[in-house]
């Protein structure tokens, strides 16, 4: 099998960037950097069986970072697996609008909720020194990926991750003290369109992470419920939201007692982003 085969067999399966997707493939096989790989690029035996059960299951529509392992998010290459949500790169919106409120503040500890691979958290983290972060999360599973992403960052002394359903649980006493702010990227698709997702969406990232409720907004009702008595004075809450959930989800926050500070767009237009401060 050569890397010219590979960029074949995936062009003929519709795979979008086949000849990119080819590279990184032949890249974490040979464990070489994706930009060194080219025609002339050399693949055992072994490498080419590898190769082989690996472009199956990406022409099976399995998504790619689902089958090498790991994905870039903002600055920083993170571990993942079908136990975790893939990061987004929307997501990146709202992690670059907590960095600015944390330096601006002077912001010393904060929760994620929901926190998946934790690559929201981590990354806050390695960019800021002096932060302390809470990641918390139902999933067992996916708070062990949580736990290798902060050793893979060597941010594992300033983490600390909890096993918890926020629906369940009693939050009164979850934190071991009050934090300056919480960022949670919760579901919020609504339970009848999860099955119009892609299949590489709803197939292989866990449903739990998806599925916002009937109305995708059952995960924002019951952080503003929870949120107020997890945070410090004048703490910040940073969300980031479904298409047109903006104005749903600052009227439930503001109903539980913060204020909305602002609403960020994405890329696209879309907004994407809410920020609270605590009343």
């Amino acid at each position: 099998m050569t890397y010219q085969d590979i960029i074949s067999a995936l062009s003929e399966a519709h795979i979008p960037s086949p000849r990119l997707e080819a590279r990184l493939l032949v890249a974490a096989v040979c464990r070489i950097n994706p930009n060194d790989v080219n025609a002339t690029t050399s693949i055992t035996p072994v490498q080419a069986k590898q190769l082989s059960t690996l472009l199956q299951q990406r022409i099976a529509h399995k998504p790619l970072d689902k089958i090498v392992g790991h994905r870039e998010f903002y600055k920083y290459d993170f571990k993942v697996t079908e136990d975790v949500l893939s990061p987004r790169p929307d997501t990146e919106i709202m992690l670059e609008a907590a960095l600015e409120i944390i330096k601006k503040q002077g912001l010393k500890s904060v929760a994620d909720f929901g926190t998946g691979s934790g690559c929201i958290l981590l990354s806050l983290l390695k960019e800021i020194p002096d932060l302390q972060g809470f990641g918390i999360d139902k999933s067992a599973a996916a708070l062990r990926i949580a736990k290798q992403n902060a050793e893979l960052l060597n941010v594992q002394n300033r983490s600390m991750f909890m096993q918890a359903d926020w629906f369940v649980d009693d939050f009164s006493s979850i934190l071991p003290q009050k934090v300056d702010l919480i960022v949670s990227n919760p579901p919020y698709i609504p339970s009848a369109d999860v099955a119009l997702l892609d299949d590489e969406v709803k197939r292989f990232d866990p449903l739990d992470a998806l599925d916002g409720g009937e109305d995708g907004l059952q995960s924002y009702k019951k952080l503003a419920v929870i949120s107020g008595g997890l945070m410090a004075a004048n703490a910040y809450i940073i969300l980031e939201i479904g298409i047109k959930q903006a104005q749903k989800v600052q009227s439930i926050f503001e109903t539980c007692g913060f204020n909305c500070l602002k609403i960020i767009k994405d890329l696209a237009g879309i907004e994407r982003c809410l920020i609270f401060v605590k009343k």
